[in-house]
């Protein structure tokens, strides 16, 4: 098992309106990835680089600590998705 793999990423999430944001964050060395979850299923994916004010700035938005199961099925979501054959 490498380093990387032995970390415990923090995950948040935010309810808009007409999307949904995703966050995971590693404590360590403040790396991570958001998730823009559109209404038509589609899922954007950038990956972050933060500070050590993360935490505080997503209590400010009012994300809220989130599952770690959703957001990874978020993550995988093409692998379960099945193409409609043409």
């Amino acid at each position: 098992m490498g380093k990387k793999d032995a970390i415990v990423f923090k995950y948040f999430k935010r309810v808009f309106e007409d999307y949904q944001v995703l966050v995971a964050v590693n404590p360590i060395d403040f790396s991570g990835t958001e998730l823009i979850i559109h209404p038509d299923g589609q899922v954007e994916k950038t990956d972050m680089n933060f500070d050590e004010d993360i935490y505080e700035d997503l209590e400010v938005d009012e994300f809220k600590e989130s599952s770690s199961l959703e957001f990874q099925l978020y993550m995988k979501k093409d692998f379960f998705t099945r193409k409609e054959s043409e």
